[in-house]
């Protein structure tokens, strides 16, 4: 859908409940919940990682934003947007700030590390060998950049990521740029990087919607979830 298209009433996001027991490499929940209102979604990520136990499954949850700027624990004021019409949400993720809009799609990653063998820094590169593979299978080129965490095409970053810990199970995920109005990128510095240039799929010639693109992302992730080359 092109920027400005009407769109569906943002949904209420997932609330925490109780789960079948998961073998311990077993495939994650994939749950798509469409448009949904950011502090819903995180309140809910929250309560989900406080209340799950060690037969808790993990979760994908694949959703879409109203505009929102996300600041997380690196934040300095000197990145913060100049454009103050769009909210501005203090969160506990790592990194600094970036920016979710309609035409982003986003996987948010409800995983115990512990039980699947996970280090923090093998699953960031999880998350980004997953956008990788995902772009791959669209005939686009993409890669890492040392020391600046998420996904890049010529320099470029189509995707951008972030999570917080709590009791050996993380959660917020990653968000890559589909069909969307990149200008709000502009009113700030992108992950902390002043003049990051920013991309998405629809200006590398691939016409996808949020959705389509979240039903091909969630189950490369899931699937290297559950056998994930640990680095």
């Amino acid at each position: 859908m092109r920027p400005g298209a009407e769109r569906a009433r943002p949904a209420n996001p997932l609330h925490a409940g109780a789960f079948a027991p998961p073998a311990a490499e077993s495939l994650p929940v994939i749950r798509h919940l469409g448009l949904a209102e950011y502090l819903p979604t995180y309140e809910a990520m929250r309560r989900f990682t406080e209340g799950r136990d060690a037969a808790t499954r993990d979760e994908l949850w694949v959703l879409e934003h109203p505009s929102v700027y996300t600041v997380g624990v690196a934040g300095r004021k000197e990145h913060l947007p100049r454009n103050v019409k769009i909210p501005l949400e203090q969160v506990d993720r790592g990194g600094q700030i970036t920016y979710h809009g309609p035409g982003q799609v986003i996987v948010y990653a409800l995983v115990d590390l512990g039980r699947r063998g996970l280090t923090v820094r093998a699953m960031v590169a999880l998350l980004e060998q997953a956008v990788v593979d995902a772009l791959a299978a669209n005939g686009v080129k993409a890669g890492r950049k040392s020391g600046a965490p998420g996904v890049y095409v010529h320099g470029a970053k189509i995707a951008a990521l972030g999570l917080r810990v709590r009791h050996g199970c993380c959660y917020h995920g990653v968000a890559l740029n589909v069909h969307m109005d990149l200008a709000p990128f502009t009113d700030i510095d992108p992950c902390g990087y002043p003049g990051l240039a920013v991309t998405q799929l629809a200006d590398l010639g691939v016409t996808r919607t949020v959705g389509e693109a979240g039903a091909e992302l969630a189950p490369i992730l899931a699937a290297h979830l559950t056998t994930p080359a640990r680095p």
